[in-house]
């Protein structure tokens, strides 16, 4: 099978806060340099590693750091990462929306690229006049679009109004008609990053059914970026995961996810003495979280149920403070979420201290698996405090040595749980 995309040893330096030399002198400095005399960039400096998390030292940082991997012909490669990983930016220059600082790519075929909502979308041109318009950009004759046009409306589903200017469509229309373009037209490289998250249901099982007929069926090659764990391992073969802007795993697709997905939490109880240390910022800081089975044994089983317990400082008195908590199984499916607002557990308002919080998952609720809890606080409702706290446990099933065959699947939405928060001082 034939290469059809070869990232060689790629890189990509951002400076921050900056797009020129700062000066004139130093802008005439590089194009002299670069230019005249066939040099390197002079103000190419080795930068910081692109971690979101910390504060900047230095003006330069890598958003890609030595990317050097082939996608083979058919394949469908999934790019997983935490936000901030590099997936876009690696894409946007496999669409030579950018170039790379170092490095070269090599791709065989057409690309047809869907990196955000309205790609190359004119928002006071008709539907049908940015698909003629898109497909043009994309290579194709108007005789090829003629004989697609009647396929790409009915798959998009925006039939009603394709003759209206697309700044009147919602962002799912625009996505709808934006991927049906690009699915259509006959790429031999499809390029979609994250924009089917902003369809509906119904829309996303088409489109992962389109993509895969075009990799299965066709033998085209899809590079697909997405957060929802599920759909990434129903489309993919294989994955790439990036972090801080190089390649931390490649392989299978599930051993991808697994280890991504064990990557992002402890399974053991968090004590945090420190309190300065502690995750979260200046509103709120998590000081434990422990993960218990109702019976005093070892191992979670479902027989038991699963009991949390949170405990956080709150710095700021009368902040209204939401306290939430999702269980998710590992594909990222939620299971239910809870929540409370310390506004509502009784004092007139909320206080600066500690605060502990409990609530239980019944026995009999959730299937043998692993699973995962995610933490995260807002303000008045509204605004998100802090979101960076996860955590996995694994649930048994000792009932099957017994004969018992327990196959309860994830419906709690639907399930009211208990939440308790008391003010601790």
């Amino acid at each position: 099978m034939s290469t059809a995309i070869e990232f060689n040893h790629i890189s990509k330096q951002y400076r921050l806060g900056f797009v020129s030399a700062k000066t004139l002198s130093g802008d005439l400095n590089r194009w002299w340099q670069m230019n005249v005399l066939r040099k390197e960039d002079p103000y190419l400096k080795v930068g910081e590693t692109n971690d979101r998390t910390k504060k900047a030292l230095s003006d330069f940082v890598w958003a890609l750091r030595d990317i050097d991997f082939k996608v083979e012909q058919g394949d469908v490669v999934g790019i997983i990462g935490k936000n901030g990983a590099g997936k876009s930016t690696l894409l946007k220059l496999l669409s030579r929306v950018t170039t790379p600082t170092t490095g070269t790519i090599r791709a065989k075929g057409r690309i047809a690229s869907l990196l955000e909502v309205g790609t190359g979308f004119h928002p006071e041109m008709t539907g049908r006049e940015n698909i003629y318009m898109n497909g043009a950009i994309l290579g194709m004759t108007k005789q090829e679009i003629n004989r697609k046009l009647d396929e790409i409306v009915d798959f998009s589903g925006c039939e009603r109004y394709i003759d209206t200017p697309v700044k009147r469509y919602s962002s799912g229309m625009m996505v709808r008609l934006g991927f049906a373009v690009a699915a259509h037209l006959d790429p031999e490289i499809l390029v979609v990053d994250e924009v089917l998250a902003v369809g509906d249901a119904e829309f996303q099982k088409k489109a992962i059914g389109k993509m895969q007929d075009v990799s299965k069926g066709e033998g085209r090659t899809v590079l697909f970026v997405s957060h929802n764990m599920a759909s990434v391992k129903a489309l993919c073969s294989r994955g790439v995961l990036l972090e801080n802007g190089s390649v931390k795993y490649m392989g299978g697709i599930k051993e991808t996810v697994d280890y991504y997905i064990g990557e992002g939490g402890s399974s053991e109880n968090q004590y945090f003495e420190d309190l300065s240390k502690a995750p979260g910022n200046d509103v709120v800081r998590i000081k434990s979280f422990e993960i218990l089975p109702e019976k005093s044994q070892a191992n979670i089983d479902i027989e038991s149920g699963v009991k949390f317990r949170l405990k956080f400082m709150c710095y700021k008195a009368d902040a209204m403070l939401d306290v939430n908590m999702l269980v998710k199984t590992m594909d990222d499916v939620i299971v239910t979420q809870v929540g409370s607002v310390l506004g509502n557990i009784g004092e007139k308002d909320s206080k600066v201290g500690i605060y502990s919080v409990e609530f239980k998952i019944p026995p009999y609720t959730l299937n043998s698996g692993k699973y995962k809890v995610e933490i995260f606080f807002g303000e008045n409702q509204r605004y998100l405090v802090y979101d960076g706290f996860e955590q996995c446990f694994e649930i048994g099933n000792t009932l099957t040595d017994m004969g018992f065959n327990q196959n309860v699947l994830p419906g709690m939405l639907r399930l009211r749980l208990d939440f308790d928060i008391k003010y601790e001082g």
